[in-house]
């Protein structure tokens, strides 16, 4: 059994990692989830194992000073900052993963970490076990403003909007930027909890107040606690016909 540790301080993104990891790579044993670098060292010496997947930005110690006192553990750093990856080698990673990391680059990560064993992993059967263990919808987005990244779950946006070169993130928080496109997002996000409004724009139906028609029957959501008011474009209104 091979077994891995785990050092992030986004908890959400560290248990997914391990449920991944675990997916598709069926003698894993991920011994030790922590979330921040002092930990990650009290927990390497005692358990020993023979990966270590460190976030680089973390509390206590960086990613790369839990590597500075591995002995036999290799390390596979995982960060958002790509500018970190010429660090990350000279500290001998095993590998470098970028956030955030998709089904092929962790597949070919796990491929690479499996060469040392008997029989060599076929990456094509790896993509699969990952693929299938994949949500089946989109359950977070990452933002970004200049050196920090968010982690989001789609569970607290209210609404997508298309930009000029972005799509704005609306939460009861504040609001964001991300890159994927509105005709992206709709084919990613859970139709039973997301509806495309407008060719701009996609509503969390979870936040909806109330939909309002004018004499022209042309629509209005309003939403539950925040003052932001959403036009129904004629070519979507037909779905909330019922409301």
């Amino acid at each position: 059994m091979t077994t891995i540790l785990i050092a992030d301080d986004e908890p959400q993104l560290a248990q997914d990692l391990a449920l991944r990891l675990k997916r598709c790579w069926s003698e894993v044993d991920v011994v030790a989830i922590v979330d921040n670098g002092l930990q990650a060292v009290e927990e390497m010496r005692r358990l020993t194992p023979q990966f270590a997947f460190l976030d680089i930005s973390m509390p206590g110690l960086s990613g790369l000073e839990v590597a500075a006192v591995a002995t036999t553990t290799r390390i596979v750093f995982v960060t958002a900052y790509e500018e970190y990856a010429v660090a990350a080698f000279e500290a001998s990673a095993a590998d470098y993963l970028l956030k955030p990391v998709s089904t092929g680059r962790l597949a070919q990560c796990v491929l690479k970490l499996q060469q040392t064993s008997a029989s060599r992993p076929d990456l094509i059967a790896l993509l699969k076990r990952i693929e299938e263990s994949k949500p089946s919808h989109l359950a977070w987005v990452y933002t970004g403003a200049g050196n920090t990244t968010r982690v989001l779950s789609v569970a607290e946006v209210l609404y997508f909007q298309a930009g000029d070169k972005c799509t704005e993130v609306v939460t009861a928080e504040g609001r964001h930027v991300i890159r994927t496109s509105i005709r992206e997002l709709a084919q990613q996000l859970d139709p039973a909890q997301f509806a495309q409004i407008h060719r701009s724009t996609i509503v969390n139906l979870h936040s909806v107040e109330r939909l309002e028609r004018d004499v022209l029957r042309r629509g209005t959501i309003y939403l539950k606690n925040h003052p932001d008011a959403l036009p129904v474009s004629r070519a979507f209104l037909t779905q909330f016909q019922h409301m």
